[in-house]
């Protein structure tokens, strides 16, 4: 049988994130976590998806065009 942990460096995916959240101020974890939505909503978009969120207990979803639905 195969050691497949050999090569276990190929299997994790690294990220651009510079530090670890649990060491963050409070101040940078606002600013981490707001980047964060915007390249959410970035990402989606550029993939023709909506960014889909509840809001006030109903489905939101928004997409590339501004259009807004509720559901």
């Amino acid at each position: 049988m195969e050691d497949i942990t050999k090569d276990e460096d190929s299997l994790v995916k690294k990220g651009k994130m510079k530090k670890d959240p649990w060491n963050m101020s409070p101040n940078e974890k606002m600013v981490w976590k707001k980047n964060m939505r915007n390249e959410i909503r970035s990402r989606l978009f550029s993939i023709g998806q909506p960014l889909v969120y509840y809001k006030n207990k109903q489905m939101i979803a928004e997409y590339p065009d501004g259009r807004i639905e509720n559901g």
